[in-house]
């Protein structure tokens, strides 16, 4: 079970190239009259999420981390935070709906009720962005992927801690956005298989080159489905980035 999160010597050195330095190109797409798969290719999606392999991680880093109280919201995320006592003891006026989507802090937002700002808890605003490339020795493979916590501009938490809101936000991180890979392996043929293209669009070969090739956006969205149905069986990703944030 691949556990380990490898530096950057050790990917340098199982697939002889450098992974931060290299162009990246575009795989071939394979729209031959024949298509039948080679029963001896790796198919990306089944490599990826198959446990018996020794997959590892490296270079799991964070490029963007947001955790705060100071971002405003709209006033009616405020308003609705209230408890039922607060919320008949203050009933929504005219005046009051008038606000509803006027972005203030928790402060604010308690002196436009006429409440002290003690009755209204103002949440933690969570946004994480990282990158990681997990990669198999015995494959010569490297796909380096994309994760968050949300996808929108932040997530709103309400906990004690900016630590408790981080916890929380990461218990449901989640792949996204474009997927790069790096194939050494000449001996063998890599293919991506989109089953819902059309029949001549479907099989998208990788072949093997010293510099990463970027997924389209399509097949790109395939693994990403891919990874995530089968993300409980896959905890050496949750425990990189978990790892990460400490």
């Amino acid at each position: 079970m691949p556990t380990q999160v490898s530096d950057d010597s050790n990917l340098n050195h199982s697939l002889s190239a450098s992974s931060s330095s290299h162009e990246v190109q575009e795989p071939i797409l394979d729209n031959s009259p024949s298509k039948t798969v080679d029963p001896n290719a790796i198919i990306l999606t089944q490599a990826l999420t198959d446990s018996a392999i020794s997959w590892r991680i490296h270079n799991c880093k964070i490029s963007e981390k947001v955790v705060t109280q100071d971002m405003p919201l709209p006033f009616l995320y405020h308003y609705d935070s209230l408890d039922d006592s607060a919320k008949q003891a203050h009933p929504l006026t005219p005046a009051l709906l008038a606000q509803f989507n006027t972005p203030m802090t928790a402060n604010a937002a308690a002196e436009v009720i006429g409440i002290t700002s003690d009755l209204l808890m103002s949440p933690w605003h969570v946004k994480i962005v990282g990158s990681l490339v997990v990669f198999s020795e015995a494959l010569q493979l490297a796909v380096r992927l994309h994760w968050t916590n949300t996808g929108k501009r932040t997530q709103q938490i309400y906990t004690k801690s900016a630590k408790e809101a981080l916890t929380a936000a990461l218990k449901d991180w989640q792949f996204f956005g474009r997927i790069d890979v790096l194939y050494k392996n000449d001996k063998q043929i890599l293919i991506s298989i989109d089953e819902q293209a059309q029949a001549d669009e479907q099989i998208l070969t990788i072949n093997a080159s010293a510099d990463y090739q970027k997924l389209s956006a399509t097949h790109a969205l395939i693994v990403i489905a891919k990874l995530e149905a089968d993300k409980a069986q896959l905890p050496w990703f949750d425990t990189a980035i978990l790892e990460r944030l400490e």
